[in-house]
């Protein structure tokens, strides 16, 4: 099966189908993949069933790895970190609120890499949103008042020591690492 895109109808996002990311991908699939990300954005691969090392590989074909500062890695993995949580798990939910990954950072990666082994009936979803669209649905007016603005980016509401994942987070089943560094803002 040739690999093809389905669009989801929504404002960004497509289905990829008739590609095994359980194996290395030739220069030509490469290409064909960016193409398509930089077309809708967000992709799913449908029907694979990875291995670590498979989500790794395939993640070095998009870009560079980013350092993640704030999550512990799966053992003999250093660039994968594991979102979880326990059934009984009374923490409030990870990332439950709209964000963007690591934007916070000096140079944050180009992309994520998401792979569901578990996900739970209800409440597992991730929704995601095209700013690029966002910004050309706005007025000219608005698109004057906000042309020289600076967005501030900072880890320090999650991250820090005060944080949602901060010193007073006990009981998680995910390994997250709070810090002061949260504190800087890009």
């Amino acid at each position: 099966m040739e690999m093809r895109a389905v669009p989801q109808g929504a404002a960004c996002g497509a289905l990829v189908e008739g590609v095994d990311l359980r194996r290395p991908l030739a220069d030509e699939q490469i290409a064909a993949i960016r193409a398509l990300w930089l077309e809708h954005q967000v992709l799913a691969f449908v029907d694979q069933q990875l291995q670590l090392g498979d989500i790794e590989r395939f993640a070095r074909t998009i870009g560079p790895f980013g350092v993640d500062p704030y999550f512990d890695s799966v053992p003999g993995h250093p660039h994968v970190a594991q979102v979880r949580r326990e059934a009984d798990e009374q923490t409030p939910l990870f990332a439950e609120t709209w964000h963007s990954d690591w934007s916070f950072l000096e140079r944050p990666p180009a992309a994520t890499v998401l792979y569901g082994d578990v996900i739970p009936p209800v409440g597992g979803d991730t929704l995601f949103s095209n700013q690029y669209a966002a910004w050309e649905a706005l007025p000219a007016s608005m698109k004057s008042l906000l042309k020289d603005k600076q967005g501030v980016h900072s880890a320090r509401r999650a991250y820090s020591r005060e944080g949602m994942y901060g010193e007073r987070d006990k009981g998680r089943s995910m390994a997250i690492r709070y810090s002061d560094s949260a504190l800087s803002t890009q």
